[in-house]
C-alpha cells in the first residue's frame, strides 16, 4: 500500500494532508523516514510524529446535523464543538469539509481516508448544497453577476448556482456549488453588500440531510 494511502486510512486525515505530513518528515516506516511514493507492508511499523499508527479494520462514516453555534475543532476555545454531540467511541473521526460557527446543516466524519480524500479533492467537483438567508433582497443584477461572470475575491473568481426557494421572498436562497473555498459563500455576498445571516447545508456529494434532527447524528 503506498505510504500516503496507508496514512490517510490510519488518521481519517485526506490524502492531501497526508502527502503534507510526508514532506514536513512527519512519517516513518520501520524508524526511517518515508518518501512520497513509498509503499508500506503489512510487517512493517510506520509511525507519525513518533507515534504508532496503524489503519483501522474497518471504517465509521457518520452523518451529523450541526447546529449553529458549534465549531468543528476538538478544542472549542470556549465554544461548544462538533464533540460534545458525539458519544466518546465516535471523538477519533475527522470532519470533511468543515461549516464555520455560524453555518448548520450536514457534516461528515469520518475515520476513511479515501472518503475524505475522494469528497475534498478539487478535482472530484462535489456538489455541494446550501440554503442561505439574506439581510435583504437579492438584487436580480447581483444575482446574474454571481450566476454567469463570478464575483471577484482575494483568492478567485467566486462562482455559484443561486436559486429561489421561496416565490415570495428574494430572501432566501439555494446555492449549489462545487468547491469549497474558505467561507465562500459569505465572503461572495459581503462582497456585493450583503449579509448572510443563515447558512445550512443540506447535501454533500451524494450524502443528504433528509430530515434528521439537529444534534442528532446517523450512520451513513
Amino acid at each position: 500500500m503506498r505510504i500516503n494511502r496507508y496514512v490517510a486510512l490510519a488518521t481519517g486525515m485526506s490524502r492531501r494532508a497526508a502527502d503534507k505530513a510526508i514532506i514536513d518528515n512527519r512519517v516513518a516506516i520501520d524508524g526511517k523516514r518515508a518518501e512520497a511514493g513509498s509503499t508500506v507492508i503489512a510487517s512493517q511499523i510506520v509511525t507519525l510524529d513518533n507515534r504508532v499508527i496503524t489503519p483501522p479494520v474497518s471504517t465509521t462514516t457518520i452523518l451529523l446535523h450541526k447546529p449553529k453555534g458549534y465549531v468543528c475543532s476538538r478544542n472549542g476555545q470556549g465554544s461548544k464543538t462538533i464533540y460534545d454531540l458525539l458519544p466518546k467511541e465516535l471523538h477519533d473521526l475527522k470532519p470533511v469539509g468543515r461549516l464555520d460557527k455560524d453555518s448548520s446543516g450536514l457534516l461528515l466524519l469520518t475515520n476513511d481516508g479515501d472518503l475524505a480524500h475522494e469528497l475534498t479533492h478539487p478535482s472530484r467537483k462535489k456538489v455541494k448544497v446550501y440554503e442561505i438567508m439574506l439581510d435583504k433582497p437579492l438584487q436580480p443584477l447581483h444575482r446574474q453577476m454571481i450566476q454567469d461572470f463570478g464575483v471577484q475575491l482575494d483568492d478567485g473568481s467566486s462562482r455559484f448556482s443561486v436559486e429561489r426557494i421561496d416565490e415570495g421572498s428574494e430572501k432566501k436562497w439555494r446555492i449549489t456549488m462545487h468547491e469549497g473555498r474558505n467561507r465562500q459563500i459569505r465572503r461572495t455576498f459581503a462582497a456585493l453588500g450583503y449579509t448572510v445571516i443563515a447558512l445550512h447545508r443540506t447535501q454533500f456529494g451524494n450524502f443528504l440531510l433528509n430530515q434528521l434532527e439537529a444534534a442528532t447524528y446517523r450512520t451513513a
